[in-house]
């Protein structure tokens, strides 16, 4: 942290800036901008998984009432190939390499194969509906079983970031050294993103410069990406964000239906708005990929491991080798000198899979929770114990020290507030009435990211005290605009009230997309750095200053409190900001913070840890599971907003208890459709299901990751929560499950 800068509002609880815009209705969405000659376009997708367009009549749409166009592979034109890259590369980052409507192969259900553009929404969607489009269907391959076969490894995975293969030591000679050994295998169901705002994308030419309002977490990544595949210059394109209704991962890349708004703009020479519809988020934005994790651990009769083998088998797309990073905390979070790590992939009929909350990590530590317990159990060792014993203090990978760790207070003081201790740890051993009482526990852990290039901000102070900060990222939902107005004050040493932060415009100093939760950290950089180097300009002219109070003084002694620069040794002794502005007759000062984060060579081990804990309660005659109160403990580094904070691990933790126990997308192999692509059949917890949630931050200083000490905590929150449900499930029933979700077949 910058010299002089004392943290007063980071950390509160405050309310969010932007609350009152959206409680009383006038935050204003991507598919809510209202523009002059506004038009609306509606996809039709195609209706096979496999094979290709044969014919296509679209008489009839062009026919119907207010169509202005009708866009199909024969007269859209020609995009550019660009390579997938993540989009905290912050380069153009397209969801997959395939774009639509280039020629009439089909790779997935629902790809786009035409787009309407109408005068009215409805209007749109009748005609879509008119367009009758002939196929040649070829058999698709949509599951793990269908494949498996044909899997192969890949040299590296996720955008070729991550070797498709990583080991150390001897893991056989691990395994012959083990006292006990598990070998087994579990199975995920794909899982969908389902914000409350569906993705929507707003374009309006204005001769040969590009405006678009996205529905995204990464305005940049979207004004690279449309600017790479049209072939212009990214300054001609200019995106805004004002409000995001969520993303988790489906808004993290820039998918085609951004570019075919602006296409679709620049062929009808009027504004388009482009908004998918429920079901097609589900062909439309990527989904955690179906998958198959087998996993052989040993330990030693005290329960050290001795050996970790993890292996992956998922689905991905025709065009791209893409699988969450499923291996990296699970390879990380215990001290296990022999390990090996295989990612395989299966080419099918989907689009490429993305990012969705606490990508891959969610579904590795699943896997890996599972076994340690299993083990745990195995050896007769009580599984809190278990994970203690076998915490590594240091990177196992690198070698190298944490940059901060806390993952031990986590399990102790987790497991205090649970009241782990009382556990009776015989399954079916504890029953309320009818119903079988269990308790299980995980670790949570996920990975410090990092953009690759420098992160910016600016600062602005005016002569009456008031200061604007400006950065061009977005907020999705997690309250980055009050987080950072609180970062901007303490870095300027003014009052919260008088701070106003503005985001959403790609015009705006630039940051990389807020996604791996890196955003709070990136972002908050930026702001700090920005706000420090601004007011130590102020305290630097002051000092200099002959007619201050403060004229000679070091700039170091000097501290700024409430918008007064004050020696910190004689507080008597100062100036406000406005005091020393309007005597050197300024009007405004403002300043750029450029914050180059660590490189990959930083030598240390970069991780959130975390413990989940889980009590649930399973009818033994229905098989039906109620997750009575879950308990979390988080080493986040620093907490910017305590309330935010607590809300963002909160609704974590009950997404994980959602995967565990509700959230799964089937496929209908006979055409590759999804068969449960509506909120009415993908299930997803309400209220009702919501047990009560309890959440303690053990804050860790952590001076490498960022200036403020600040580590990811929107993703962990969800990682270990699975695992913690379904080792309760098993401590409730003596049954074990291996496949997610957990329904009620399985437990009758």
């Amino acid at each position: 942290m910058t010299t002089g800068a004392t943290l007063e509002a980071v950390g509160q609880p405050l309310d969010r800036v932007d609350g009152p815009a959206k409680v009383t209705g006038g935050a204003r969405y991507s598919a809510e901008i209202a523009l002059p000659g506004i038009t609306y376009a509606a996809l039709v997708g195609a209706r096979i998984a496999e094979g290709r367009v044969t014919g296509m009549d679209t008489t009839a749409a062009e026919r119907a009432p207010g169509v202005l166009a009708v866009l199909t592979h024969r007269n859209l034109p020609r995009v550019a190939k660009v390579r997938l890259l993540p989009s905290l590369a912050g380069h153009a980052a397209p969801g997959e390499t395939f774009f639509p409507m280039q020629d009439d192969v089909v790779h997935y259900f629902g790809q786009p194969v035409a787009l309407v553009i109408a005068d009215a929404p409805e209007r749109a969607r009748f005609a879509a509906r008119q367009v009758h489009v002939d196929y040649e269907a070829g058999v698709p391959t949509t599951t793990v079983d269908q494949g498996r076969e044909h899997a192969y490894e890949p040299d590296a995975i996720f955008a070729g970031f991550i070797p498709g293969r990583s080991s150390r030591g001897d893991v056989e000679a691990g395994l012959r050294e083990a006292d006990a050994r598990v070998d087994l295998t579990y199975r995920m169901a794909p899982n969908h993103h389902n914000p409350i705002e569906p993705s929507a994308t707003t374009a309006v030419w204005d001769g040969d410069r590009l405006t678009l309002y996205d529905s995204t977490q990464g305005i940049a990544a979207s004004q690279n990406t449309v600017a790479a595949l049209l072939g212009i210059a990214p300054s001609k394109v200019r995106v805004r964000a004002d409000f995001v209704g969520g993303g988790f991962g489906c808004k993290a890349m820039i998918w085609p239906h951004v570019t075919l708004a602006a296409l679709a703009a620049r062929h009808v020479d009027r504004p388009v708005k482009l908004a998918l519809t429920r079901e097609q988020m589900f062909t439309s934005c990527g989904h955690r990929e179906a998958q198959e994790q087998r996993i052989e651990l040993g330990a030693k009769s005290d329960g050290r491991l001795t050996a970790l083998r993890h292996h992956k088998l998922s689905l991905t797309s025709h065009f791209d080798d893409w699988a969450e990073p499923s291996l990296s905390v699970a390879s990380q979070a215990y001290d296990c000198p022999n390990y090996e790590g295989v990612y395989r992939l299966i080419r099918s009929n989907t689009m490429t899979p993305t990012f969705t909350r606490g990508p891959g990590e969610t579904t590795g530590m699943y896997a890996m929770e599972c076994a340690v317990d299993e083990l745990a159990h195995t050896l007769g060792i009580d599984p809190l114990e278990m994970r203690l014993r076998n915490h590594a203090g240091a990177d196992p990978v690198s070698g190298n020290p944490w940059s901060s760790d806390g993952a031990e207070e986590c399990y102790r003081r987790g497991a205090e507030r649970f009241g782990w201790q009382s556990r009776n740890p015989e399954p079916r051993s504890e029953r309320d009435g009818d119903w079988l009482i269990g308790k299980g526990m995980a670790t949570a852990g996920y990975p410090q990211v990092f953009p690759m290039q420098p992160q910016r901000a600016r600062a602005r102070l005016y002569a009456d005290g008031s200061a604007v900060v400006q950065c061009g990222t977005q907020d999705i939902g997690t309250g980055v605009a009050t987080a950072m107005t609180q970062v901007a004050a303490d870095g300027l040493g003014v009052a919260v009230g008088d701070v106003h932060f503005q985001y959403g415009d790609t015009d705006l100093p630039n940051v990389a997309a807020a996604v791996g939760s890196a955003g709070s950290g990136m972002i908050s950089a930026a702001v700090h750095t920005a706000a420090t180097t601004l007011r130590e300009q102020l305290i630097r002219q002051a000092v200099a200053d002959p007619q201050s109070p403060l004229h000679g003084a070091s700039p170091a002694g000097v501290v700024v409190r409430g918008g007064r620069m004050e020696l910190k040794e004689r507080p008597d002794t100062g100036e406000s900001y406005s005091d020393l502005m309007q005597r050197r007759f300024l009007t405004d000062m403002d300043a750029i913070g450029s914050w180059q984060p660590p490189g990959s060579d930083t030598p240390y081990g970069l991780v959130t840890f975390g413990a989940q804990f889980a009590e649930v309660a399973v009818d033994p005659e229905l098989g039906v599971v109620r997750v009575r109160r879950m308990v979390s403990a988080m080493a986040p580094g620093r907490v910017l907003n305590a309330k935010m904070a607590h809300s963002q691990v909160m609704g974590g933790m009950l997404w994980g208890m959602s995967q565990a126990l509700l959230e799964g997308t089937f496929i209908d192999t006979r055409d590759g459709r999804w068969a449960n692509a509506s909120l009415g059949e993908y299930l997803v917890p309400v209220n009702a299901d919501a047990p009560d949630v309890e959440i303690e931050f053990v804050e860790m200083d952590d001076p490498i990751v960022n200036p403020l000490g600040v580590k990811g905590l929107g993703e962990v929150g969800m990682v270990g929560a699975a695992a913690a449900v379904a080792n309760a499930v098993f401590h409730a029933t003596g049954r074990r499950v291996r496949e997610l979700p957990i329904r009620i077949e399985h437990l009758l």
